[in-house]
This record gives structure tokens, C-alpha cells and sequence, in this order.
């Protein structure tokens, strides 16, 4: 059981991790142009230098949700760690983690909507680059959905003994 809770307890400490590179990072997109490989992000479009994401009036909205669900993510999240912490010390034996689970399940939530709200929108072209594809922040957050549902799942099975 000890080795079951310090697994989770590791992969949880990854996922929170891999939210903030993928949130922060700005290589969501990747392109390449006739001068330098292009990268677009939530907050930036690299070239050469860094500039603001230029984004037309019809998507600006769009984009704003995905920063601020990616960021509640994070949120929810340091919040779920921090609380498996507290439960783990004085939740009584025998007793589930059901709140862990729940808020876990809420930041699962919050990377579905956002991931799902950008593949919808902002994945077919990246500006002034040929060739555009996925970039790692774009597959982190992926890989964020997918351990964030097993980690609450998870914290919703497990019993303290």
C-alpha cells in the first residue's frame, strides 16, 4: 500500500509539473519558414524573437479560455497534492480520499476543456510557416489528461490503512 501511495503520490508530482511547462512554454505549434523554425503558444509566437500571439477579434475569446482553464488546471491541481498531504495525515483509517479525487477530477476537467477548445480552434495553421504540426506543450497536456483521470480515479478507490 505504501508503494501504491508513493506512486501516485509521484505521478501526481509529474503531472503538476508537466501543467506548468505546458502552459508556460510557448511551442504548442510548431512551423518552419524559408528563415527559422516557427513556434506559437497560449501566450507568444516565436521565430527568431518572442511577440504577443496575434490573434484575430473571432478567436481572441477562444484563446482566453484555454489560458484560464489551463490555469485552473495548475490551480486545481497544487490544490488536489495539497490536500492528499493533509488527508493523508489525518483522514481516518480505513476512509477514501474523496475530496483528492474530486478536485483531481475537476483539474482532469479543466485540461479536457481547454486542450479540446485549442485542437478545435488554433490547430490548422501557425502564421507564416509551411508544415505545421503539434508541438511537446501540445502533447504534455495530453499526457496531463490522461494521468490527471487515472490519479483521481485512483484517489477515489484508494482507502487509507
Amino acid at each position: 500500500m505504501l508503494v501504491l501511495l508513493a506512486g501516485i503520490f509521484v505521478v501526481h508530482i509529474a503531472t503538476v509539473i508537466m501543467l506548468f511547462v505546458s502552459t508556460i512554454a510557448n511551442v504548442w505549434m510548431v512551423g518552419s519558414s524559408n528563415y527559422a523554425t516557427i513556434s506559437k503558444g497560449l501566450w507568444l509566437l516565436c521565430n527568431r524573437t518572442c511577440t504577443e500571439l496575434p490573434v484575430s477579434s473571432q478567436d481572441e475569446a477562444s484563446l482566453k479560455a484555454v489560458q484560464a482553464f489551463m490555469i485552473l488546471s495548475i490551480i486545481f491541481s497544487v490544490v488536489a497534492l495539497v490536500l492528499f498531504i493533509v488527508q493523508l495525515f489525518t483522514l481516518e483509517k480505513g476512509k477514501r480520499f474523496y475530496m483528492t479525487g474530486a478536485v483531481m477530477l475537476v483539474c482532469w476537467m479543466c485540461i479536457l476543456i481547454a486542450v479540446s477548445i485549442y485542437t478545435a480552434r488554433f490547430t490548422s495553421t501557425v502564421a507564416f510557416a509551411t508544415n505545421p504540426h503539434h508541438g511537446y506543450c501540445f502533447i504534455l497536456a495530453w499526457i496531463c489528461f490522461c494521468f490527471s483521470f487515472i490519479i483521481g480515479v485512483l484517489y477515489l478507490v484508494l482507502r487509507k490503512k
